[in-house]
């Protein structure tokens, strides 16, 4: 008798435990901007490199196809885009963050016109959300570009709008980096703001001997900061992620 009921028990007790939570993807699709790069590019760093540690690794996993050089019209043609929507499963996010290479009028193998620019988004939202996945536009963070009063001057106009109006066309959440970008080059100043990006001296880092003088591509703290304004935005738009983030260590 007592066995029998102990069987029982442990058959109840088996009907109360909660099935595994399954993990979730982060998948990350744009540009340089975000990407991660080669040892031998460092100190450049994609802002999607930092944004990967921010996450419990038992429940998210951060899966980052951004590419040097892409845009919206490569990212597909070069069958990158195929490969992430083919693996993308329901629940995962898309992070969609491209503009930089689609406005390159002088490089005809990645230039989109405004129209084919914002075709490609809509293309990347339609077939996520066809396999019950959850997209996310992000505008193109904004290239270092001051004005003579010291304000930081717009450097994608035409592309970072059409990204909005896709946004509000799809009724999608948007985080928009290029003006979040803009606002924190202005805080740092117009001298200060190199600090962001790979801007060194010449002798200054081994992998550049010669120096770099770059206002498109951030260093590591650049890098950090906008993973962080990026994560500080998905936690408003999207609280079911908070649980999942790094809890701090408390000593």
């Amino acid at each position: 008798m007592k066995k029998t009921m102990l069987i029982i028990l442990a058959g109840l007790s088996l009907a109360f435990i909660l099935p595994e939570k399954k993990k979730i993807k982060i998948w990350m699709c744009g540009d340089s901007t975000m990407s991660i790069k080669e040892t031998k590019a460092y100190p450049e760093t994609g802002w999607g490199m930092p944004f990967a540690y921010f996450w419990d690794t038992s429940a998210v996993s951060v899966v980052n196809k951004a590419k040097n050089g892409r845009s919206t019209k490569t990212f597909i043609t070069e069958g990158i885009w195929q490969s992430v929507i083919d693996q993308v499963e329901e629940g995962n996010y898309v992070f969609i963050e491209f503009g930089h290479n689609d406005e390159s009028k002088e490089k005809k193998e990645r230039y989109t016109t405004l129209e084919e620019y914002k075709a490609n988004l809509e293309k990347f939202i339609n077939e996520t959300r066809a396999k019950k996945a959850i997209p996310v536009l992000f505008t193109p963070v904004s290239r270092r570009k001051f004005d003579t009063d010291g304000h930081a001057f717009e450097t994608h106009k035409e592309y970072s709008a059409a990204v909005r109006e896709v946004a509000i066309a799809q009724n999608m959440p948007l985080i928009d980096l290029d003006k979040k970008t803009m606002a924190l080059y202005e805080k740092f100043g117009v001298e200060n703001s190199k600090l962001l990006f790979l801007q060194l001296q010449p002798g200054e880092h081994p992998n550049y001997p010669d120096g770099k003088e770059d206002n498109t591509h951030y260093g590591e703290l650049g890098a950090r900061l906008v993973a962080q304004m990026a994560l500080a935005e998905l936690k408003v738009k999207f609280p079911e992620l908070n649980d999942m983030l790094i809890k701090p260590v408390k000593k």
